[in-house]
């Protein structure tokens, strides 16, 4: 049987290329009793390889999922079946006597530009970085067949580490609010409560006596605002935009290494951290919160942002590696078991 017989009842391979040994019993040769083939190994090998690579993905990915349930699902029962502390007050307490006004920034605003535009700029400042070190990027990626560029690999990573904090921020924001139940201070209009006795705050033998059962008669209040009212101390609005604002100032100083301008980041950062500022003082001005409530909220945003950055998402290390396990294009190589 010659080489070529031999090599034409092997199933070519593909991929990769290498060197076996088919042993002729029925035949010799001069040289060796070993004929050598050189063979095209299948990518069959390279496609379980891929599979595994994408599965290693779905994994990770599925656990990152896991651990945001697992951080968001209290904060979603907070909202839907929290029972706040029930604290009492003083009849006589006059910062419990402010009007109720509607919020200058309402939720939906607080919501979607505290999560939008970190989002956005992470995404942004993502794909510039991949264009200017273009040339000396070497890791290229690639899930299901499809190449998947490397800003897209650092974005998930960067917006998951954000998402992931700012869950965190909000529990812990959400535990100390039903923990403490502090009133609001537009406590009185919305619950212009009577006491037990059929008394209310106007009798004077109220004066100067702490009040614990009482209940809320308010007609133009809903059970949502009555739950409310209990959730001053700290500020969730300024929890939350110390936290995405803050962050999004502490990535843009890692991250953004345009040469444009000197003042052009330092710029984008003081907006940022003035719209937390405002947020927090609109809360203050609408008879939201009490100054303390605020200041709390504020600086545990911040805390959070400040530990998030440094010890999770680990912006200040260059050396960092992407989270994902994502199949290398130039991941082919040749095995080689030696030539005649």
């Amino acid at each position: 049987m010659s080489s070529e017989t031999a090599a034409s009842e092997i199933t070519p391979l593909r991929s990769r290329s290498g060197t076996v040994c088919v042993n002729n019993n029925n035949y010799t040769s001069d040289t060796s009793n070993c004929d050598r083939v050189q063979i095209n190994i299948s990518g069959d090998v390279e496609d379980a390889r891929e599979m595994d690579d994408n599965r290693k993905i779905f994994i990770k990915v599925g656990i990152d999922i896991l651990i945001l349930m697992c951080v968001g699902f209290p904060i979603l029962f907070f909202y839907l079946w929290g029972d706040p502390y029930k604290r009492g007050f003083y009849c006589d307490d006059e910062s419990l006597r402010h009007p109720f006004k509607e919020s200058t920034v309402r939720n939906w605003m607080l919501y979607i530009v505290g999560l939008a535009l970190p989002i956005f700029v992470m995404i942004i400042t993502e794909i510039v970085r991949a264009n200017i070190h273009k040339t000396s990027t070497r890791h290229r990626y690639r899930l299901f067949s499809f190449d998947v560029p490397s800003w897209a690999v650092e974005a998930y990573k960067q917006i998951g580490v954000f998402g992931f904090g700012a869950a965190c921020s909000q529990l812990t924001t959400d535990i100390a609010k039903y923990s403490i139940g502090r009133l609001r201070p537009h406590f009185y209009s919305v619950c212009e409560p009577i006491m037990k006795d059929g008394s209310n705050c106007s009798n004077p033998i109220n004066f100067g006596k702490y009040i614990e059962d009482f209940q809320c008669i308010g007609t133009n209040s809903s059970p949502r605002m009555l739950k409310e009212m209990r959730l001053s101390f700290p500020s969730g609005h300024s929890s939350f935009s110390a936290y995405t604002m803050v962050y999004c100032a502490i990535y843009l100083h890692a991250r953004m290494k345009w040469r444009g301008s000197k003042l052009a980041k330092h710029f984008l950062q003081f907006f940022l951290v003035m719209l937390a500022w405002y947020t927090a003082l609109s809360r203050v001005s609408d008879y939201k919160h009490h100054w303390s409530d605020v200041l709390s909220g504020s600086l545990l945003g911040t805390v959070c942002a400040v530990t998030v950055a440094n010890c999770v998402a680990d912006l200040f290390n260059t050396k960092a590696q992407s989270v994902l396990p994502l199949a290398r294009l130039d991941s082919s190589v040749q095995a080689t078991n030696g030539r005649p």
